[in-house]
């Protein structure tokens, strides 16, 4: 940990925790220990180990914006769609770190679930907009299901990673190979489900 700012790498090292024990099992002075300070300047920069997991969310989601504003919103339902799911890659690539504390605390029913809604509600949104006049409002081939199904294509790479090491020979899912191999993949199962949509 190289930051040179107590608040960053006290966040920091909160982010790196909390993604792998959870919120429940970090207490500040580890996190305190991690970031090389000491408690109590955990406590002046951020209330309550709460407020430092909100402050950890806040800025996965803020990258979840920016990277959705920089992404063209021209051209036809492939094109568009396609960006997406490449702009989503690159975030998760960036921050593979987020979708194991996200999966954390969505299964233990954290008090976080509203904050984790209102930052995924942005990608829904955009997935929602592209899809938007192609496929119905409800029902199995509704926007919110290819949502879900796009989410989980790429999320769950990154939360079998560890798993699939051991399964693939001792070789690292997490490299660039594979993770090019993973996103072509992605791409082939975006192109196969637009095509059975245009074939309806």
């Amino acid at each position: 940990m190289t930051n040179g700012d107590p608040a960053e790498r006290i966040l920091d090292a909160a982010d790196e925790l909390f993604s792998a024990r959870g919120i429940a099992g970090v207490s500040v002075r580890d996190v305190a220990e991690r970031a090389g300070v000491k408690k109590a300047s955990v406590f002046y920069h951020y209330k309550s180990k709460d407020e430092l997991f909100e402050r950890v969310l806040e800025r996965y989601y803020t990258a979840h914006a920016r990277v959705l504003e920089s992404v063209d919103s021209g051209g036809d339902v492939s094109e568009r769609l396609h960006r997406f799911i490449d702009a989503y890659l690159d975030f998760i690539e960036d921050h593979h770190r987020y979708v194991r504390l996200v999966q954390m605390e969505i299964t233990s029913g954290s008090a976080h679930l509203p904050q984790i809604a209102r930052g995924v509600g942005l990608l829904h949104e955009r997935v929602q907009a592209i899809l938007s006049g192609l496929v119905p409002d409800s029902g199995p081939l509704a926007a919110r299901q290819f949502f879900v199904s796009f989410a989980g294509i790429v999320n769950n790479y990154y939360l079998y990673a560890p798993a699939l090491s051991a399964m693939w020979g001792g070789a690292d899912p997490l490299a660039a190979g594979p993770r090019r191999e993973r996103r072509e993949h992605v791409h082939w199962i975006v192109d196969a489900l637009l095509s059975r949509l245009g074939g309806k």
